[in-house]
């Protein structure tokens, strides 16, 4: 394992040197006091490790770790600081990831263990640059490589998934340091000191090693730009399918069934994000737009096992929904289920009074007919 050392005091430079010769065989390429990003960075491809001081005059640290795993995200960053552990939480680094001064041999011990570890993980955890990504986020956010076998994604932080998430939104964008602080950090004064950010930022690079081929973040001035290649996400595919589907009719009706399969759950409906309001919403009337064309199209030809199948799902995610509540009315008078008709009446005044809503006087009109006759 090859590894360089930076820190602005020469002499905790020199001691972390001689402590990791003492409990390891990896080779120091290089010690840094000030390392240059525009000159030093080519070195970072021949590294495997970087032992990296968080608090320095010219650079954060972990500003300086986000942008490095920006060339290299699967290098391993090793943070040292003189704060004490209670310190290093505040941070919400990795406990992997740091050693605290003056750098004991027996704490190195495990860090040097633990890093071994994570090198071996790292490997077997390696996917194939042929592979695909889907990306998830009907619902909660996953990950898929493997088809029907998602895999959820533990975040160090919740600042750092929002993060992602909305850097994920926006991808092909660049966003400003400026923009993403004020949205995840609304009431801090930050006064361009973005260590928050550049934390979160750290956690998102650490958490997509293992996708680096198919997503890439980069720090593009004063801003972040993610983008994606060969990444497939779940809404964004429906969403089109949609938009390309043909008219409903006979020859098309079982293929807007496939292609309703694919919206499982609202956008991000698990997490209550201010941003995701509107984009949930959209994709939301969107896909009632759909169900209900589907469900009186069945409605219409006379299909009524599967009308009743959609208008249910319609009344299921729009509680208030008249036309689907009603509709399931009709259905069930048609085929003579008087006691459902009578039930499907009281669910919808029952909804209607939870939201404070009136009931349509025409359906009310209906039912009191129906009831004469």
């Amino acid at each position: 394992m090859k590894a360089i050392l930076v820190d602005d005091e020469p002499l905790a430079l020199e001691f972390l040197e001689r402590q990791l010769k003492e409990v390891s065989d990896i080779s120091i390429v290089h010690k840094f006091v000030d390392f240059k990003m525009n000159k030093d960075t080519k070195l970072i491809e021949e590294i495997d490790i970087i032992f990296l001081d968080i608090e320095m005059p010219e650079i954060n640290g972990i500003q300086l770790a986000e942008k490095l795993l920006e060339i290299k995200p699967a290098l391993i960053i090793v943070f040292v600081t003189a704060f004490q552990e209670y310190a290093v939480q505040a941070f919400e680094l990795d406990s992997l990831d740091y050693i605290v001064k003056p750098v004991q041999l027996d704490r190195l011990k495990k860090t040097i263990k633990r890093i071994e570890k994570k090198m071996k993980y790292s490997y077997v955890e390696s996917v194939s640059k042929n592979s695909e990504l889907r990306i998830n986020v009907c619902r909660e956010l996953s990950f898929e490589i493997t088809k029907n076998n998602p895999k959820i994604v533990q975040w160090r932080t919740t600042k750092a998934q929002e993060l992602f998430l909305y850097l994920l939104f926006h991808n092909g964008k660049t966003l400003r340091k400026s923009e993403l602080a004020d949205l995840l950090w609304p009431n801090v004064d930050f006064n361009n000191d973005y260590s928050q950010l550049y934390t979160a930022i750290y956690h998102i690079r650490q958490n997509l090693k293992k996708f680096s081929n198919f997503i890439s973040l980069k720090n593009v001035g004063e801003g972040y730009h993610l983008a994606i290649n060969n990444v497939s996400i779940d809404i964004v595919e429906w969403e089109s399918s949609i938009a390309s589907a043909p008219p409903i009719d006979k020859n098309s009706i079982n293929n807007y069934e496939v292609i309703m399969d694919l919206y499982t759950g609202a956008y991000l409906q698990e997490h209550d994000y201010l941003w995701a309001e509107p984009e949930r919403y959209r994709l939301k009337m969107l896909w009632l737009k759909t169900a209900h064309q589907m469900a009186d199209f069945y409605f219409r030809y006379n299909y009524f096992e599967n009308a009743e199948k959609w208008y249910i799902k319609i009344c299921e995610s729009r509680l208030e929904d008249e036309n689907a509540h009603f509709a399931l009315m009709k259905i069930y008078d048609r085929l003579g289920y008087g006691v459902l008709v009578g039930h499907q009446f009281n669910q919808y005044k029952n909804a209607l009074q939870e939201l404070n809503l009136q009931m349509n006087p025409d359906i009310q009109k209906w039912y009191k007919q129906r009831l004469k006759d």
